[in-house]
């Protein structure tokens, strides 16, 4: 079986970090799929899914790391070619991917304690993000 949804979600960019498990878990419910693969992935070029403990001090020092290993006022090839100075954000969603895959088993995500999925945009402005679920399993 397989069952699809889309989360909205509109964001500050800057790597803004925004927590997604609350919408996992009904989507996961509504699906009525009890084993199986959870897909989630981020449509567009300069966001990423990905997992982390989301607590304040903890997405600060993510913040701040995506910074240090990718500058926002690096220049870019790509800046320089479409005007829109954005290259930092796709590389940075380039390192981090646009999706992860999470075992549900139970009918529950199987996830540590203190770990959730959260969406990243590294875009340099407010955006409408679109992230997909998709479920396989029985």
């Amino acid at each position: 079986m397989i069952h699809g949804e889309n989360i909205e979600r509109n964001t500050r960019g800057l790597s803004d970090i925004v927590d997604l498990s609350g919408d996992l878990n009904e989507i996961v419910e509504r699906s009525g799929i009890r084993d199986g693969i959870v897909s989630v992935c981020v449509i567009g070029s300069t966001a990423s899914v990905s997992t982390i403990e989301f607590e304040p001090a903890l997405v600060a020092d993510t913040q701040e790391l995506l910074e240090r290993l990718v500058p926002s006022d690096a220049p870019s090839r790509h800046s320089r070619t479409w005007g829109d100075d954005n290259g930092f954000s796709h590389m940075r969603s380039t390192l981090m991917g646009p999706g992860c895959c999470l075992p549900l088993v139970e009918g529950r995500l199987l996830l540590g304690t203190w770990q959730q999925v959260v969406l990243i945009d590294h875009d340099n402005r407010p955006r409408s993000r679109k992230v997909r679920v998709q479920i396989v399993g029985e």
